[in-house]
C-alpha cells in the first residue's frame, strides 16, 4: 500500500537540519577528550586486552586464544546528508571502517538509532537503518539487532564486531622511522558537506562526496597481512593531521608531509574560495596546530577538515610499496591515491613538519 500525501511530505525534510553536528564532525575536541580518557585506562586490569583506550586506537581488541583477536568497536553521529538512505549507508560504512584499519574483517554489527519521534516519521527512521543494512550486506555481514530511543536528534550508527589474526593486526601507534605514508581516499568531505549546507554543493559534487563515505575500507583487511605495514589508522573527524598526529606521537616519531600531493576532492577550491569551512576545523586546529609546522590557510583547512568515512592512513616500509600499489591497483584506485604524501622522520620539535616534496625525495 502506498504512503498518504501526508507521510510522502515528511520524508522529503532535511534531516541536516534537526541536527547541531553533522557526521564525524560531531566528534570532541581532542583535548577534551583527553581530559575524559584520562586515568581511564583498562590494560593493566584485564591481561588479554590487546589494544584499549590507552592507545587513542580506532577499536578495541581483545585476545581470543588460538592466535585470534576479537575487535570491537562503535561510532555513530548525526545526519552529514539530508537524504536518509544515504544517511544510514555513509554511518554504516564509517563504523565497520574501524574493523578494517585494525586489519580485521568484520563479521557482525548491531544498529544504534536514536529517533526524535515527534519531529520526524518513523518511516524516514525506516529508511536511514535500510542504508545501514545495505552497507552491512555489502561488507558480508548481518545487521542483526540493535537498540533505539527517543532522542532531541536522528542518531544513527553501528556497533561492529570482528575478527583478526593476531599475527596480522595493525595499530596507529607502531610506525617506524622512514615508513612512507599513503591515504586511501581524497580529503576535502567537510567542506563539501558545508556547502551543501549552504546550498552552494553543485549536485554532481554531492554525489562525489557521498559516494566517497559510503566506500568501504575492505583494503584494510589487505593491508592487515602485509608484515611492512607497520601502522594503519582511518581519517575522521580529527582531520589528517589529527590523525598523522596520533600516528606519530604514538610511535615516538614526528611526520613530514607534502600537502601538493596529498588526494583532494575534485573542484575543492570552488569552495574553498566560498569560505565554506566547517567550524570543527578550527577546533580542530586550536587542538594541536601548536604541533604542526608553520603552514597556510589552505594546508590548515584541507588538513584539519574533519573527514566522515574517510580513508585509510598508512605507514609502510619502503621496501613493500610494491605489494601496497598491488593492492591499490587490485581496489582501481586513482592515480592519485598511488603517491606517498610523506614519511616517518626521527622525533622533532614539530610532530609534523608540511614540506614540499619531488617525489623521487620520498
Amino acid at each position: 500500500m502506498s504512503l498518504d500525501n501526508s507521510i510522502k511530505s515528511e520524508l522529503k525534510v532535511k534531516l541536516t537540519q534537526f541536527s547541531h553536528g553533522y557526521g564525524c564532525g560531531c566528534k570532541i575536541a581532542p583535548q577534551v577528550l583527553d581530559i575524559i580518557l584520562k586515568g581511564n585506562e583498562t590494560k593493566h586490569f584485564f591481561p588479554g586486552l590487546i589494544v584499549g583506550n590507552d592507545s587513542r586506537d580506532d577499536a578495541a581488541v581483545i585476545d581470543m586464544g588460538n592466535g585470534i583477536g576479537l575487535i570491537s568497536t562503535t561510532d555513530f553521529f548525526m545526519p552529514i546528508v539530508d537524504d536518509p538512505f544515504q544517511f544510514g549507508r555513509i554511518a554504516a560504512t564509517n563504523a565497520i571502517s574501524d574493523v578494517y584499519a585494525m586489519g580485521g574483517t568484520p563479521s557482525m554489527a548491531v544498529a544504534i538509532l536514536g529517533w526524535p519521534i515527534e519531529k520526524l516519521a518513523p518511516e524516514i527512521a525506516s529508511q536511514v537503518v535500510a542504508g545501514g543494512r545495505s552497507i552491512c550486506e555489502e561488507a558480508g555481514i548481518p545487521l542483526a539487532g540493535g537498540h533505539s530511543i527517543d532522542s532531541p536528534e536522528p542518531i544513527f550508527g553501528l556497533a561492529v564486531s570482528g575478527f583478526v589474526n593476531l599475527e596480522n593486526l595493525k595499530k596507529n601507534n607502531t610506525a617506524q622511522e622512514g615508513d612512507l605514508l599513503f591515504l586511501t581516499k581524497p580529503i576535502g568531505v567537510g567542506i563539501f558537506t558545508t556547502a551543501s549546507k549552504k546550498e552552494l554543493l553543485a549536485d554532481a559534487d554531492l554525489d562525489i562526496a557521498i559516494k566517497s563515505m559510503s566506500t568501504l575500507n575492505r583494503i584494510g583487511a589487505d593491508l592487515g597481512k602485509l608484515k611492512h605495514v607497520h601502522a594503519l589508522t582511518d581519517v575522521t573527524g580529527f582531520g589528517l593531521f589529527g590523525h598523522l598526529m596520533e600516528m606519530a606521537e604514538g610511535s615516538g616519531l614526528s611526520a613530514e608531509i607534502d600537502m601538493n600531493v596529498v588526494p583532494e576532492l575534485k573542484g575543492i577550491d570552488v569552495y574553498l574560495d566560498q569560505y565554506c569551512i566547517p567550524a570543527i576545523t578550527y577546533r580542530n586546529w586550536n587542538s594541536y596546530g601548536e604541533k604542526i609546522s608553520e603552514i597556510g590557510a589552505r594546508a590548515l583547512h584541507l588538513g584539519c577538515d574533519p573527514q566522515t568515512s574517510g580513508g585509510l592512513l598508512i605507514a609502510v616500509h619502503p621496501d613493500a610499496v610494491d605489494e601496497v600499489m598491488a593492492l591499490f591497483k587490485a581496489n582501481n584506485f586513482e592515480v592519485a591515491i598511488c603517491n606517498p604524501i610523506g614519511k616517518l622522520v626521527a622525533k622533532a620539535e614539530k610532530v609534523i613538519v608540511v614540506k614540499d616534496y619531488k617525489l623521487s625525495e620520498l
